[in-house]
């Protein structure tokens, strides 16, 4: 079962769905090229690539807990109250600011905890932590931005070979989690709680700590995203995050992450990264009314949605028949239930 799911989260890249991506991202970028004089110049491709980073990494932080069953609707928040420690971290006690990413690290494990030893469901636990997190975050700062070191915005403001630092760094990330999610046991046994968590349970795998897990690395991965925007506009502004739920949810089902858990597209995120930022930007150059801006949004989401669970059920079908095939033709033997041949060590 628990290779199933692991199979399960890498079918992506085994089949047609990251070409459809690859081909839509090729479709759309031509389609702004040809009403853009300047989405080829260099400053351009600039901007994307860093407006992407920050949308792959949010989507990243959502997808992690949705890989176990999850979600974590509290990662904009997050965000906010990692820039606030920031930016009281630079303004107020003079510390360094990288302490925001492991304080926030306690939000997830907060979260997780809850989930985990009281048996909530994870929207209501991070759906009230997200509200927590944004009066903390009001209440703490009075909405007003921290200001930060000149020198802070290296990361989010510079370049090399005309590519932002910060897409660089998330494509690093991005590496590490493919490697995590392929090749090692933990993130095998996270995969194997999302596909099915009573399979895995029973085949050895500590299920409540893999979802612990997962919203600890969200909480760290929505850290992060903080600093990378702190970085880019040269301030701690309280209302970072405020607009990052519907891109994390976006970008991720886009790519390919099953709402019901146990499955993940690494490259698919960078692709849906690339579809979301390349639609923002095409509703600007075609000149589209912008209050209808996350009404396309949503739909393209509910679309994805759609368009996912038929492509699961047509599988299911498929695998159905192949298996009454199979049966059909083997001897009759005794009934029981198989829950795996193998056995995950925690």
């Amino acid at each position: 079962m628990a290779n199933g799911a692991t199979e399960k989260a890498f079918r992506p890249l085994m089949t047609g769905r990251a070409l459809g991506l690859l081909i839509a991202t090729v479709v759309l970028a031509f389609a702004t090229a040809s009403v853009s004089h300047t989405f080829l110049s260099s400053y351009t491709m600039f901007v994307l690539s860093r407006q992407m980073a920050f949308s792959i990494l949010i989507a990243l932080a959502q997808a992690v807990c949705l890989v176990v069953g999850g979600m974590n609707m509290s990662v904009g928040a997050i965000g906010s109250m990692a820039t606030v420690i920031m930016g009281i971290c630079f303004q107020n006690l003079e510390l360094n600011a990288w302490l925001a990413v492991p304080i926030v690290l306690l939000f997830g494990l907060i979260a997780g905890l809850i989930i985990t030893k009281l048996k909530i469901n994870s929207f209501i636990v991070t759906l009230s932590t997200m509200f927590v997190y944004m009066g903390l975050r009001s209440g703490i700062s009075g909405g007003s931005p921290y200001s930060i070191p000149d020198d802070f915005g290296f990361i989010g403001q510079e370049s090399i070979l005309g590519v932002s630092w910060v897409f660089v760094l998330v494509i690093l990330i991005l590496l590490v989690a493919a490697y995590i999610f392929s090749s090692t046991i933990f993130g095998r046994q996270l995969l194997a709680t999302g596909g099915n968590e009573n399979a895995a349970r029973l085949c050895g795998i500590a299920t409540d700590r893999m979802v612990l897990w997962a919203h600890v690395i969200s909480g760290v991965l929505a850290g992060l995203a903080a600093v990378f925007w702190t970085s880019m506009i040269g301030s701690a502004a309280p209302e970072t995050g405020d607009t990052w739920l519907i891109g994390s949810f976006a970008v991720a089902i886009i790519g390919g992450t099953g709402l019901n858990g146990g499955s993940i597209s690494i490259l698919g995120i960078f692709l849906g990264g690339a579809i979301f930022i390349l639609i923002q930007n095409g509703l600007i150059d075609f000149k589209a009314n912008p209050y209808f801006a996350n009404s396309f949004l949503g739909g393209l989401i509910l679309l994805a949605i759609i368009l996912d669970r038929i492509r699961e059920i047509v599988s299911d079908k498929t695998r159905s028949g192949t298996a009454g095939n199979v049966t059909d033709n083997q001897p009759e033997k005794a009934t029981g239930v198989l829950v795996s041949d193998k056995t995950f060590p925690e």
